[in-house]
């Protein structure tokens, strides 16, 4: 169905080529996750099934790539569209119309499909993702989850012979994303649809792929079963790292295969537990009041009460559309609140004039790029200073801590995902905010980047900041938080420490959890730290394994195991 022969994709200034002479054959029917650190070249890679690489990113593609024997040099990519259907990292940017209905169907409209079969499909595929709800609603209306399986939905609706997913469920609850990767596999399965996704958080996808497509970082892509790359690659899933700590052979490749080494894996860790939850115990750094936000008739969050402590790292879960970003530009002061009061210092930020409101808290959104608008990295920190009346250099001093090696010069624009972040986070840390608010803060960002970003928020609540992220991300709640939560139609329903919440829930428990339960284990790097503890005796008792190695999988907080750092920044601008 898809071949790619001896391609190679250089773009200008790059000193080495992104991809470096590729050979595929992807047949009808498959499943293909493509796995690599940030900036590797995955979304290189699926731009160019349709011809979008390079006809709109630049650059020079020499070698074949063809689509059911149709080479994307031949034709320009809007005459794939009946072939290829293409869902990029930003929904919102893809969109044409206004509306959810007109959205379905405008991809419809262009390839002149009768209108009684547009309506058809219009339906099916608004059953097929769980947003008929959503019809008649306003696209900048929705939550980012939303937005994601709307962008899904349109490309479903035109029943593409190929389907090419960037992290598809990056913004999705764990619930929703569970709901469309079920909505792909049946074209998989009952359509034979050939689909690639590009995903960071691999866990969702792999137990379901046919094959794996593995880019290491020097230009090549590594194409093969799962269960044979897993052991070579530098990225994989709490699953696998689990299996690797644990000396499990073959490696598993889901919480099912897991499951089958865990009892004996329990009776290695006897005895033993998990080290315990940073906990600071300090006073209110925040306190909301019976907060509460409506839009028109449209309750989002319903009298929440919340209080934030100094040195704690909170976050804030709930299904798409629960509240939670409401809720956060509520307490940042800047969005509605109808009603209930926030106090921070004794002083409510938003009735604070903009500088005392960013001393107060600072807010990320889930678009960090939203709050970058100068044509340079060095203009957005000088701005930061001069905003914050901070010393100059203040701004370029943080970045260089979280990401070091920013150009100056760059285009916010053009940075990576994670560098991106951490200029955002350089200008909000800039006005030293007594609380830290960040919106899926860890989109875009692959397992070692999201290491890195974890061990950043925990050192900023160790020096006696706040943090409240909202997050759909259990594996980072789980190695990262001290407490958990939860929002659900705007009400408040749980609240507790992260181990007592994420365990109690099918939906937010993470990997560990699920194949440890009901020991109370939630990352990779606690179950690493207990089996070095216990020292050679701790051999696998199934015969799998010889015993614990260094865990460089999903922890991030005060427990994890040591490994690589590579920062915020790893990877370049093209990804």
């Amino acid at each position: 169905m898809i071949d790619f022969e001896a391609v190679t994709v250089h773009y200008p200034d790059a000193p080495e080529p992104t991809l470096r002479d590729v050979g595929l054959h992807l047949a009808e029917g498959e499943l293909c996750l493509v796995a690599g650190r940030t900036g590797v070249g995955k979304s290189t890679l699926l731009g160019a099934v349709n011809g979008l690489v390079p006809r709109f990113t630049g650059g020079r593609l020499a070698g074949r790539v063809t689509v059911a024997g149709q080479a994307t040099d031949q034709r320009p990519p809007q005459e794939f569209a009946h072939l290829v259907g293409v869902v990029g990292q930003d929904p919102l940017a893809g969109f044409v119309t206004d509306t959810v209905e007109e959205e379905l169907a405008y991809a419809m409209e262009q390839l002149a499909i009768a209108p009684e079969v547009m309506r058809k499909r219009v339906e099916e595929t608004l059953d097929l993702l769980g947003i008929a709800e959503l019809r008649h609603r306003a696209l900048r209306t929705l939550s980012g989850g939303q937005q994601q399986r709307v962008a899904i939905g349109a490309v479903f609706t035109t029943h593409p012979q190929v389907l090419v997913l960037d992290e598809p469920t990056s913004a999705l609850d764990p619930t929703a994303a569970e709901e469309v990767l079920a909505a792909v596999l049946r074209l998989v399965h009952d359509l034979g649809t050939t689909v690639v996704i590009a995903e960071h958080r691999m866990e969702r996808v792999l137990q379901y792929a046919d094959r794996l497509l593995y880019l290491p970082g020097d230009g090549t892509v590594r194409d093969g079963a799962p269960g044979e790359l897993l052991p070579e690659m530098e990225v994989a899933p709490p699953v696998v790292e689990l299996g690797r700590v644990a000396g499990w052979r073959p490696l598993p490749l889901s919480v099912r295969d897991a499951r089958r080494h865990a009892p004996a894996l329990r009776r290695r860790l006897a005895g033993r537990q998990p080290a315990a939850a940073h906990r600071a115990g300090a006073p209110a750094a925040l306190t909301a009041e019976r907060v509460s936000v409506a839009y028109g008739r449209k309750v989002a969050v319903r009298e929440v009460d919340l209080t934030l402590r100094a040195g704690e790292v909170t976050a804030l879960m709930g299904r798409n559309g629960s509240g939670k970003s409401s809720l956060l530009w509520a307490l940042q002061g800047s969005g509605p609140r109808h009603a209930g009061r926030v106090r921070v210092a004794g002083d409510d930020p938003a009735e604070q004039d903009p500088r005392r409101a960013r001393a107060l808290v600072g807010l990320v959104p889930q678009t960090a790029a939203d709050l970058l608008y100068l044509q340079t990295v060095a203009a957005e920190c000088a701005q930061a200073d001069a905003e914050s009346e901070a010393e100059p250099g203040h701004c370029r001093a943080l970045l260089d801590r979280l990401a070091p090696g920013v150009p100056a010069a760059a285009h916010p624009r053009d940075l990576s995902e994670g560098q991106r972040l951490a200029l955002v986070l350089a200008i909000q840390l800039t006005a030293a905010p007594a609380v830290l608010l960040l919106d899926e803060p860890t989109r875009g960002l692959d397992y070692d980047a999201k290491r890195a970003f974890g061990r950043l928020v925990r050192q900023l609540a160790d020096e006696g900041g706040s943090v409240l992220i909202a997050t759909h991300d259990v594996e980072f709640v789980a190695a990262t938080a001290d407490r958990v939560v939860v929002l659900a139609d705007g009400d408040l329903v749980a609240d507790g420490p992260t181990a007592e919440v994420v365990c109690a829930s099918p939906a937010f428990a993470p990997q560990v959890a699920k194949v440890l339960r009901p020991d109370p284990w939630l990352t990779v790097a606690q179950v690493a730290t207990a089996l070095a503890e216990a020292g050679p005796a701790a051999v696998a008792e199934d015969g799998t394994g010889t015993g614990p190695t260094v865990a460089t999988g999903s922890g991030t907080g005060p427990t994890a195991a040591t490994g690589s750092a590579t920062g915020l920044g790893t990877g370049e601008a093209v990804s």
